[in-house]
């Protein structure tokens, strides 16, 4: 099966203050915010979406394509990506526009200020399904507003079944644009904060929003997943960490667990359980492209975790 993994291709500038944000703004004088942070740590990262889901999926052993607009400046990218042995076909570069940019400062106490360019991510909607019958599955994630609402509609019309990941996105939607995805997309996977949004912008409960498709993903936290199929609901116990390292990312690997079980048909308990290790060997390592196995190395760590093979 051939997976296509429509979404943000991104820089994340990863910046570390080395204090708390709480003694440096006073509530009192927010109308007139004008601070300054010192951040003598500073790293920066391959991220977005597209790219992280793609990277994770990949280390399953799959060979994910990714469809994303980026900017004059993906060369290092792109460089990268043909290092892990990932495609960049369906990548489309847009030369007046920078790739899409996270400028993320974190204090001592794990708060975060972000900013957000999306640059060429706002053009996604150049790009189209392709129509050739080479996909068999796919994701819409977090990307341009309009490129989202194409892209599902495309794979509906293909018949391609396509797991929709509204992620950070989820604002820019409203009650008619998402009740549409429900009634486009075979599956949807949210956190519990976006299941709370998504229930009140179109008013179902998680059970109508899970009669709606053929399952319905909630991942949780610290507390695991649910996965709510058939009028039943199942739960994913979460994997302890080796480490709390850093938690961004984790829910694009959780989704690559999820694709990868559905593309090679191992139920929902199995596929549920690959996704909360992988989310959880994601958090053990920064940023979200530099934690690295084989498929047999995972298997290793799924038995010894949870006492069983797939």
């Amino acid at each position: 099966m051939s997976a296509l993994i429509c979404g943000s291709m991104a820089y994340d500038t990863i910046m570390v203050f080395h204090d708390n944000f709480r003694n440096h703004i006073l509530p009192e004088k927010v109308h007139i915010l004008n601070v300054s942070f010192l951040v003598p740590v500073m790293r920066r990262e391959y991220g977005g979406c597209a790219g992280n889901i793609a990277y994770n999926l990949n280390l399953l052993g799959e060979d994910p394509l990714i469809m994303a607009t980026v900017g004059h400046d993906f060369e290092p990218y792109s460089q990268w990506l043909s290092q892990c042995g990932l495609s960049s076909d369906f990548i489309r570069i847009l030369d007046d526009n920078y790739t899409g940019q996270a400028y993320i400062t974190t204090d001592q106490e794990d708060n975060q200020i972000t900013a957000f360019h999306p640059g060429a991510m706002s053009f996604s909607h150049l790009n189209s399904v392709p129509t050739d019958g080479s996909i068999s599955i796919g994701i819409v994630s977090p990307d341009g507003k309009e490129g989202m609402l194409q892209h599902a509609e495309q794979f509906a019309e293909q018949g391609i079944p396509f797991i929709f990941d509204p992620g950070q996105g989820m604002p820019m939607f409203d009650a008619d644009e998402l009740l549409k995805f429900l009634e486009q997309a075979n599956w949807v996977t949210l956190n519990d904060y976006e299941s709370e949004m998504m229930q009140q912008r179109t008013g179902l409960s998680l059970d109508e929003i899970a009669d709606k498709v053929e399952a319905l993903i909630v991942t949780l936290g610290g507390n695991g997943s649910k996965i709510y199929v058939g009028g039943e609901c199942i739960e994913i116990p979460p994997v302890k960490p080796s480490a709390v390292v850093d938690p961004t990312g984790c829910g694009d690997a959780y989704r690559a667990g999820l694709l990868y079980g559905l593309m090679n048909d191992l139920g929902w308990p199995t596929t549920g359980r690959i996704a909360s290790l992988m989310g959880s060997i994601k958090i053990e390592h920064h940023g979200t492209q530099n934690h690295s196995f084989d498929i047999d190395t995972f298997k290793d760590r799924y038995r010894e975790t949870f006492g069983a093979s797939f």
